[in-house]
């Protein structure tokens, strides 16, 4: 997962996911109203592998190997806060958001011009229009690098040509991103 997957994730949630494999355990057994049986259908695993998982007796417990963790994680996410991440993800939709970044961002020029992309901070209001072709191309699968360009695009547009008032025709190059965080409501 990228840097813009994981902004857009950490923006639809008001609380922290468990961070922790037995938090995360015990949230899926409640989810699935203390079913290990069920728990274990969306794992993957027997039903027996859970219950030595969440045990309380002392020596029978079994901490899950790495596959699992990264199974159990998933699945938590999946499942973390679903109306929140909905009515947040309709807002932004509606409203747009605040996209703050620190990314190699600037227009495409002759090599030596003091227009070169280079490491920039930049914070900027961005309309409904694109958070929902973000949501759209991840819905779709899209991956980190188109992204990235819909964010350039966006950028471009208010960043550098000033929301169409000036500089028309400008090739925008943004990379390198170090991180991403998405400000919505």
């Amino acid at each position: 997962m990228g840097q813009i997957e994981q902004g857009l994730e950490r923006a639809l949630r008001t609380r922290p996911v468990p961070s922790s494999s037995e938090a995360r355990l015990r949230f899926l057994l409640a989810v699935h109203r203390g079913s290990t049986r069920r728990v274990a259908a969306v794992l993957g695993v027997s039903q027996r592998t859970v219950q030595r998982w969440v045990t309380k007796k002392p020596g029978a417990r079994r901490p899950p190997g790495p596959s699992h963790v990264r199974a159990i994680e998933e699945a938590v996410l999946a499942r973390w806060q679903p109306r929140v991440r909905a009515r947040r993800r309709a807002q932004a939709e509606a409203e747009g958001f605040v996209f703050h970044t620190r990314a190699r961002f600037g227009f495409v020029a002759l090599a030596g011009s003091s227009d070169d992309p280079r490491v920039r901070w930049i914070t900027q209001d961005l309309p409904g229009e694109v958070a929902r072709e973000l949501f759209a191309a991840r819905d779709a699968g899209a991956g980190e690098q188109q992204q990235t360009v819909i964010l350039a695009r966006a950028l471009g547009h208010s960043y550098f040509r000033e929301w169409g008032r000036r500089a028309h025709g400008l090739h925008i190059a943004f990379s390198d991103v170090e991180f991403a965080e998405f400000s919505i409501g």
